[in-house]
């Protein structure tokens, strides 16, 4: 590894100090400071997207051969994989969730890259069907500076998910990783940076710039020379990166929130569906826009089956990410801790009933934590302000619903349609259930299980376009049509 320390920032190929405001990071699990990380201002911004546009343009990038890209792609897997612990460590410090999480995180980042690589060795452009004297032919370039903005609850594996893609289409990256959580994200740009030097390309192909997000998350989004984005965050912040990419007619995919549905039919598999409903909201401490954040269950099973969840969440074991025991870790931040927190007194005021959780655990070992019980609330209708915003922490509100066309109409009235969990014994109803809901991703006696290799999108206010799957590199590329004239017969204008 490099022995650039971890508070210099990645800017146009180079370690050094940013010249935004100083972030300080803290250790969620007892409130320490870790380091202050020089974070980037505008000017740092824009003196790297110059340095990214011209590294697009360098040859020994753009002329470079897409088997070529791809064994650079598999370097930064290997890399990523060999450190997987220290990038485990770092996270589990940085994010407050378990190592067992973050280490899958850190290896999931890593198929990524080899998942990407592969794709990009089988890619084909096409020899289109012919419509005249001409032989036709459809090809792909790059876009050029790409900008991909992320959040703090997984940041390895959404570095991966659009860096990789972006960097295999050609392009040259500005990441900005959460103001919360940087540290992961530098030592995962000096893998890449390591990779790039190796490979003597440019280094100033992958850029890494923390900071304050109305700073320099605007400064990316508007700067001139980025011409594509990714953003993975609020809905509120997504809109706004949509008008403005629509003002420059860049493309721009945008993975926002959910308020996510887990259905619990009649015929259910009881103990699967409990296991699976609490690992769908309580697993990262409900930090997830994927999480099953709404339980609607049979009335013929609701009393019961609501019963033996609450006796089994008030034994998750609550503790730091760092003890192997832990199931509920710390949230991220305290300030975010406090959020949480304001949602379970607003359930209470709206007339809803905490049956487990809905506070800060006592104890020494939680005082200077940024600690939250898992909650489970019922008593509320789906209309309430609690059952429709997104919470982001370990947070379950349980309504009831009788019928199929009852339980359609309650889970589909949200802006959000992000994922969906369908626990049965039934496939037909299964297969009709995920159908009729609006989500982007249904899992069906399963929860939060990912592939790399399946597209992840979202319908309503969770997003635009999508990540993963066998084309998402097309989606950092534009296409460009070839006509090649076969008829020896002039033109008719030809003098």
């Amino acid at each position: 590894m490099s022995r650039t320390p971890v508070d210099e920032i990645l800017i146009g190929g180079c370690f050094r100090r940013g010249t935004g405001t100083p972030i300080v990071t803290v250790d969620p699990a007892d409130g320490r400071p870790i380091t202050t990380v020089h974070a980037a201002s505008p000017a740092d911004v824009d003196e790297a997207a110059r340095a990214a546009a011209e590294a697009v343009a360098e040859p020994a990038w753009r002329d470079l051969l897409p088997h070529r890209r791809a064994r650079v792609l598999h370097r930064i897997g290997d890399l990523i994989e060999e450190h997987s612990a220290e990038l485990s460590a770092l996270q589990t410090a940085d994010t407050g969730k378990t190592l067992t999480e973050t280490r899958a995180l850190a290896l999931s980042a890593a198929a990524t890259f080899r998942y990407t690589a592969a794709a990009l060795e089988t890619a084909e452009d096409s020899i289109t069907p012919s419509r005249g004297p001409y032989v036709t032919m459809s090809v792909h370039e790059p876009i050029g500076v790409v900008g991909a903005i992320n959040p703090w609850n997984s940041p390895i594996a959404s570095d991966a998910q659009k860096v990789a893609p972006a960097l295999a289409g050609g392009n040259a990256v500005l990441l900005k990783p959460a103001e919360w959580t940087p540290l992961v994200s530098l030592v995962f740009g000096r893998l890449v940076h390591r990779v790039l030097t190796e490979e003597e390309l440019p280094t100033a192909l992958l850029s890494v710039l923390p900071g304050k997000g109305r700073v320099v998350g605007d400064a990316i989004v508007t700067h001139p020379l980025v011409r594509r984005i990714g953003f993975t965050g609020g809905t509120t912040t997504g809109r706004a990166i949509a008008r403005t990419a629509a003002d420059k007619l860049v493309p721009a995919s945008l993975e926002l929130g959910g308020k996510s549905p887990t259905i619990v039919r009649e015929d259910a598999d009881v103990e699967q569906a409990l296991a699976g409903v609490m690992f769908g909201v309580f697993s990262s401490s409900g930090q997830s826009c994927i999480a099953g954040s709404r339980l609607f269950v049979h009335r013929s099973l609701y009393d019961s089956f609501v019963g033996a969840l609450v006796e089994r969440v008030r034994k998750l074991r609550v503790g730091p990410g760092t003890d192997p025991d832990t199931q509920v870790a710390p949230l991220v931040d305290h300030r975010h801790r406090d959020a949480v927190a304001e949602y379970v007194d607003l359930a209470r005021s709206e007339g809803g009933r905490v049956l487990c959780g809905g506070a800060i655990p006592d104890g020494e070992r939680y005082a200077a934590g940024a600690y939250y019980l898992p909650t489970v609330i019922d008593g509320l209708p789906n209309s309430a302000r609690t059952c429709q915003e997104e919470i982001f922490g370990p947070v379950l509100v349980a309504l009831p619903y009788d019928d199929e066309e009852d339980l359609v109409r309650q889970a589909n009235d949200s802006v959000y349609g992000l994922a969906c969990g369908i626990w049965t014994r039934d496939a037909h109803a299964a297969w009709r259930l995920a159908r009729r809901i609006d989500a982007g991703t249904v899992w069906i006696n399963t929860y939060k299980q990912f592939s790399i290799s399946t597209p992840f999108g979202a319908m309503k206010d969770s997003g635009l376009g999508t990540e993963k799957g066998r084309d998402l590199i097309r989606s950092y590329q534009r296409q460009k049509s070839l006509y090649w004239g076969t008829d020896a017969t002039p033109l008719p204008w030809a003098g």
